[in-house]
């Protein structure tokens, strides 16, 4: 299957986040959804393409959900583009937290590829984050947490020497569809039960519903993602004893 004319925004994630370089050993998050499928397939080509050598395989982590785990479609899917697959079981439903399910399973999901990353000698992880997820979750922080935060292209984790690519993260969601689908990709159903009602779910509808009377939204959100000079926010909260001081000093120093 033939992705080159589609390699343009990859190369450009590439080269402006300097993620790869000579000798690299990169682990693929896959999932079997088609964000993770198209990933696996990009990276494949790119490879053929690239100046210099890099190795991929990918990893599926299995969080039991389901009893079912369809290792050969995972399996055979890998082998289509010659990569190596491995998998690690984790028990999800054991070890989630009820208040929030979506964040212990995706921390565990994460802290398993990390390490299986480090104890197969890979020292980059990539995962298939595109350029929607980035501006949802730099949304979602808005709303729910109050902070201007969103993941980065490249995440450098000091704690397992690994370092996290996203390399999709200039496709848009709608176009990775539509690539699935020339492809013929089928991908593998999500397991989780909270797939398709999740805070995520609801701040995509958000933006979506958001936009039809804010036709830039999506755009503007984007832009404020970036570092960017000229911005106008107000200086970081100080702790309560540094107002306490600075109180004191105040009134020392008018008297």
């Amino acid at each position: 299957m033939n992705t080159n004319d589609n390699l343009a925004k990859l190369w450009r994630a590439i080269i402006e986040f300097d993620m790869l370089q000579p000798e690299d050993r990169i682990l693929i998050g896959f999932s079997g959804g088609k964000d993770s499928m198209f990933l696996v397939a990009q990276l494949a080509e790119l490879q053929k393409h690239a100046p210099f050598h890099f190795d991929l395989a990918c990893i599926t982590v299995n969080t039991m959900f389901v009893s079912e785990f369809p290792t050969e479609r995972y399996q055979s899917f890998c082998q289509q583009y010659g990569l190596e697959w491995y998998s690690e079981d984790i028990n999800v439903p054991k070890l989630q937290k009820d208040n929030s399910p979506c964040y212990s399973c995706a921390y565990f999901r994460r802290a398993v590829i990390n390490r299986r990353a480090k104890e197969l000698g890979f020292n980059k992880v990539a995962l298939a984050h595109h350029h929607d997820d980035a501006v949802e979750t730099f949304f979602m922080n808005i709303l729910t947490s109050g902070q201007l935060k969103t993941f980065r292209p490249v995440t450098e984790l000091s704690r397992s020497s690994i370092t996290v690519l996203r390399p999709l993260i200039y496709y848009r969601e709608k176009e990775i569809i539509e690539q699935t689908d020339k492809l013929h990709f089928q991908p593998i159903k999500n397991p989780c039960p909270y797939d398709g009602n999740t805070t995520r779910q609801e701040i995509k509808k958000q933006i979506s519903d958001l936009s039809i009377k804010y036709p830039e939204l999506y755009e503007h959100l984007a832009a404020a993602m970036r570092q960017q000079d000229g911005m106008e926010l107000w200086p970081a909260k100080i702790e309560k004893q540094k107002i306490i001081d600075k109180f004191h000093s105040f009134w020392k120093d008018k008297k």
